[in-house]
C-alpha cells in the first residue's frame, strides 16, 4: 500500500501545563497527514464537493497514545490506506519522532461519504478517491 511520510516541527503552543505536546495537536497532524497524502495523489477534496456536493468527515478515530511529544521535536506523520470500500475509507496513521523510531501515536479513522443535501452515504467513494483533480 502507498505511503505518505508529512513531516512537522512541536512548537510551545502545541504543548499543554506540563510542557508536552496536547492531545489534540496530535488530531490537527494527523488531519494535515491525510490531506497530504490525498494531494500527493492528485485527490482534492474540495474539488470532489464542488463537483459531487460530497462530504466526508471522520466518523470514527481510534487513537493510541504511546509516548510524549515535547517542544521542539520533529515529528513525522505517516500515512496509509488501510481499506478503501464503495462508502468508506480507512487509514492507517502512525505519529513518531522524524529521528529515531519512537512512536507517539498510532491510528486508525475512517471516513465516509455523504450526501451534502440529503445526509445519505453515498456508494461511490472508492471510485472518488482515485480520481484526480481536474
Amino acid at each position: 500500500m502507498e505511503t505518505n511520510t508529512s513531516y512537522f516541527k512541536a512548537y510551545y503552543s502545541d504543548t499543554d501545563a506540563y510542557g508536552v505536546v496536547w492531545h489534540g495537536s496530535y488530531i490537527r497532524w494527523m488531519e494535515a497527514g491525510r490531506m497530504e497524502y490525498l494531494w500527493e495523489r492528485g485527490i482534492c477534496l474540495d474539488k470532489i464537493y464542488e463537483r459531487e456536493k460530497i462530504l466526508i468527515p471522520v466518523v470514527e478515530l481510534d487513537v493510541k497514545y504511546k509516548n510524549s511529544a515535547r517542544n521542539g521535536d520533529e515529528i513525522a506523520v505517516i500515512t496509509t490506506v488501510h481499506e478503501l470500500k464503495p462508502h468508506y475509507i480507512i487509514l492507517d496513521q502512525t505519529i513518531k519522532d522524524k529521528n529515531s523510531d519512537k512512536i507517539f501515536v498510532t491510528a486508525k479513522v475512517k471516513c465516509v461519504g455523504i450526501n451534502e443535501s440529503s445526509y445519505a452515504i453515498v456508494r461511490t467513494l472508492d471510485k472518488l478517491m482515485t480520481e484526480a483533480c481536474v
